[in-house]
């Protein structure tokens, strides 16, 4: 079976963790400061906190901004439970922003009508969470400017989305954000095993970020109440959490990022293959937009909402891993949340991931894309 996903893992990787579990610190040692300040490097932006997840980056994110019971946040429908969930952990609510279809990416247009009801309404988000879907940026720009007409931060959730870029800047720079939030889950671009990062331009925001992925205790001298000047002491001054990503995890996330714009060129000639293939076929992937570039963590297409399930299984039949990307959080049963998004729900009835990661064969691209015209073009259920 050819797997949607699959992560790259080279000698130097190993090398690097083996270099550490033969060090002197296993976690809170010299790494993860060092991992942070290659993501600041890389990005552009001036503070990183790295963490044991991407879910654990959203809600100290989310306690940072001040986000509480009353708040609410807005989100994509087509994201991972996550982007809606650190709003639950906060106490706040959570309501959603339709998508346009041809990037499933947060609509510009729904979001300011959804913005000028609630302010009449009195329900206006204290943060909205634009899902860089794919690996594509949201239109931040413009997201930016509604945030300063309607008061809410924001925080971008680019889980798919290291490696790309936005109006030649890359994404995690937080130019128009409040903080952005990364995964390094296995199948991501990089990885650590498990591990997530919050990046943000402001110096407040970081330093709650980290003391709220370690038990909310600090040895900072200037955030004590007892101004004690002993080594051993430290005080616990908020309830923070144990969401520390190890010094094992970020060697293998510094080894990653030294070759994170080989693992991106892969994706994108992957990526152009399909798309070249697919032109003017029965197949339609997502528009990538001319001002951005995307990681490609994803590379999904959508094809008819009457064949899409016979396509799917057909696909698995002959050994090609698709998957879905992702079932809308409206109805996730836990949720309870109400509304119509016509845009979530097209996509959701069309959508098929598609293989596509930097050790997958060219002849296994072909395969892939050939495959999936041949039972369009020749299987009678498809084809109708």
């Amino acid at each position: 079976m050819i797997p949607y996903g699959k992560q790259n893992i080279s000698e130097d990787d190993i090398n690097a963790v083996v270099k550490v579990l033969r060090s002197d610190f296993l976690t809170q040692g010299p790494v993860v400061p060092k991992f942070e300040e290659e993501l600041c490097n890389y990005t552009g932006a001036k503070h990183a906190v790295a963490v044991n997840s991407c879910t654990s980056a959203l809600h100290i994110a989310c306690l940072s901004l001040g986000l509480e019971p009353g708040g609410i946040l807005w989100t994509s429908p087509i994201t991972f439970v996550a982007s809606a969930n650190c709003a639950l952990y906060c106490g706040a609510s959570v309501d959603l922003v339709d998508i346009d279809f041809d990037t499933a990416l947060m609509s510009i247009s729904h979001l300011k009508s959804k913005l000028e009801r609630a302010k009449k309404d009195g329900k206006l988000p204290k943060i909205v969470v634009p899902v860089h879907f794919s690996g594509q940026s949201c239109d931040m720009q413009e997201i930016h400017s509604l945030s300063k007409e309607y008061g809410f931060y924001i925080v971008e959730d680019a889980a798919h989305a290291i490696g790309g870029s936005y109006k030649d800047e890359k994404i995690g720079c937080c130019k128009y954000s409040d903080i952005t939030v990364f995964s390094f889950h296995p199948v991501k671009i990089i990885t650590t095993g498990e591990g997530g990062a919050a990046l943000t331009n402001n110096s407040k925001l970081a330093k709650n970020m980290e003391l709220l992925r370690s038990h909310g205790i600090t040895r900072d001298i200037h955030q004590m109440n007892e101004k004690s000047s002993n080594p051993w002491y430290y005080e616990q001054i908020t309830l923070g959490y144990n969401y520390r990503m190890t010094d094992i995890q970020a060697a293998l996330g510094v080894s990653q990022l030294n070759i994170i714009d080989e693992y991106i060129s892969k994706r994108a000639e992957i990526a152009n293959y399909y798309d070249k293939v697919f032109r003017n076929t029965k197949v339609f992937p997502l528009i990538v937009k001319t001002d951005r570039s995307s990681s490609n963590h994803l590379y999904v297409i959508r094809v008819s909402k009457k064949i899409r399930n016979i396509l799917f299984d057909k696909l698995i039949e002959t050994g090609i891993g698709v998957n879905l990307h992702y079932i809308p959080l409206y109805k996730q049963p836990y949720f309870e949340l109400n509304g119509t998004f016509s845009e979530a729900e097209k996509y959701y009835s069309s959508a098929i991931s598609i293989p596509i990661f930097p050790l997958l064969p060219v002849n296994k691209v072909r395969y892939i894309a050939n495959t999936i015209l041949s039972l369009l073009e020749t299987d009678n259920e498809c084809y109708e």
